[in-house]
């Protein structure tokens, strides 16, 4: 065992949290923010419809990247419990399996996407008038999805083996890559809407041979040879068990993005769908640091758990949680003080900006709580919990938010202010289902005894 997966079980918790999260967290930063500056991009180079075109392709390859998730999570969780237990015969064939599933994914949604293109972009909601724009963005995008899911199933394995870092050099470098090709491409050479899905699949090639690098380099522990790429039942059926959570959590606000394109279009054309893709992509930067934060914590408690430390487990569920309250009601806070600023980023157009301000106020304004039901679905993993955990992952989306839209529209003639609303209300029953859920896993487990969550004292 190296000296940094030994600090997973003797750090001091609010160091090893801030050490692995803040690189995690920094990367979804820049994620998130080449999304946004992506859309302005896009908003200023191309139009309206090209903001509404990226609305109908980000779906798709959430649902592609959710697969990725899926096997990323679920051999990270894996091979976390595996170290922690002192199993590492087992980390080997964990990576590689891993390896195999994602490349196999690949390959079959970019199949899949390429011959079916414009009947998969017409079932995510895209009308006769963005068609045009989202079929020559997603052709290109569909090529780069025998790539994408590695870069983003890999990164669940560096921070798993306590290389965060490593993790966070390979998203910066993509998204630095990205971001300066998609200005070159969308000004200078007006390449439109195929110049910014190039910039995207140029930056994720970036990522990815950095992390092909960093797998044949001394910095990590996982050693990939010929006979590691074999699948084993036992893997892939604990790997996706796992990872059905991660599956459900990525893929459920995909699939409820399709149900949102179709019913804001009816309700409200292609401003409307315009208007959710600005918000969405805003609501990705507040969400993605929080994701980062339950990256970090991830590793710790599966760690920890596989070590039989249950006092660790919760010190670090416990700092985690304050932590992401924190961020949530600090972000929130900005995005409701200046809303019309945040929107004029994206676009000129003040039709979109005047209609897009008050519902982008009403969207944000509980995301604040929204830690507590990433954190509560990222604990479930780490534990190796299936069931609680896939429940948790689609609970915002699918089992609140797609229900509410459907029904709040039809009630006292809201309209398509029924569906903003569905979003603060979503939020705030999710967490407290979540810490409910949460609670009585812990007791369940034997890892809290008599005491409330947020009590130190703990069964020994």
């Amino acid at each position: 065992m190296s000296k940094s997966q030994a600090k997973l079980g003797t750090d001091k918790i609010n160091r090893l949290l801030i050490r692995l999260s803040t690189p995690a967290m920094m990367a979804m930063f820049a994620t998130a923010l080449y999304n946004i500056v992506d859309t302005i991009f896009i908003g200023h180079g191309v139009g309206s419809m090209g903001i509404a075109a990226v609305a109908i392709v980000l779906p798709i390859v959430g649902i592609i990247n959710s697969f990725a998730h899926m096997v990323g999570i679920g051999s990270a969780s894996l091979l976390s419990r595996s170290l922690g237990a002192k199993k590492y015969s087992m980390v080997d064939n964990i990576a590689g399996n891993s390896m195999l599933m994602i490349f196999l994914i690949g390959v079959f949604f970019t199949t899949i996407g390429l011959i079916f293109n414009e009947p998969v972009l017409r079932l995510f909601g895209a009308t006769d008038k963005i068609i045009p724009y989202a079929s020559s963005y997603s052709q290109i995008i569909f090529i780069a999805m025998l790539w994408f899911p590695f870069c983003v199933s890999s990164n669940n394995l560096l921070r798993a083996e306590g290389n965060a870092k490593e993790a966070m050099n390979a998203m910066l470098l993509g998204m630095v890559v990205n971001t300066g090709l998609d200005y070159v491409f969308i000004f200078p050479l007006d390449m439109g809407m195929e110049g910014a899905a190039l910039a995207t699949a140029i930056g994720k090639f970036a990522n990815l041979i950095y992390i092909l690098y960093y797998f044949n380099s001394s910095k990590t522990i996982i050693k990939l040879r010929p006979k590691n790429f074999r699948l084993k039942k036992y893997i892939v059926k604990e790997t996706t068990g796992v990872g059905l959570s991660g599956l459900g959590m990525r893929s459920s606000g995909s699939i409820a993005v399709v149900i949102l394109n179709h019913t804001l279009g009816s309700l409200g054309g292609e401003i409307a769908i315009a208007i959710f893709a600005i918000i969405y992509r805003v609501s990705l930067f507040i969400a993605m640091p929080l994701f980062g934060l339950n990256q970090g914590m991830q590793p710790i408690v599966g760690f920890n758990y596989g070590a039989n430390q249950p006092e660790r487990v919760i010190k670090t569920i416990r700092i985690g949680l304050s932590y992401s309250l924190f961020f949530g009601i600090f972000i929130v806070g900005i995005a409701e003080i200046f809303p019309r600023e945040i929107f004029s980023i994206f676009t000129n157009d003040q039709a979109l900006i005047s209609q897009g301000t008050g519902a982008f106020r009403i969207v944000v304004s509980m995301m604040w709580v929204m830690g507590i039901s990433i954190a509560g679905t990222g604990i479930h993993q780490a534990l190796g919990m299936k069931k609680s955990s896939f429940i948790l992952s689609i609970m915002r989306w699918i089992i609140l938010i797609v229900p509410l839209v459907l029904i709040l529209p039809n009630l006292f003639g809201l309209g398509v202010a029924g569906v903003w609303l569905a979003f603060p209300l979503a939020d705030l029953v999710a967490a407290l289902i979540t810490i409910t859920i949460l609670v009585q896993t812990l007791y369940v487990h034997q890892i809290i005894n008599n005491k409330f969550l947020f009590k130190r004292k703990v069964r020994t």
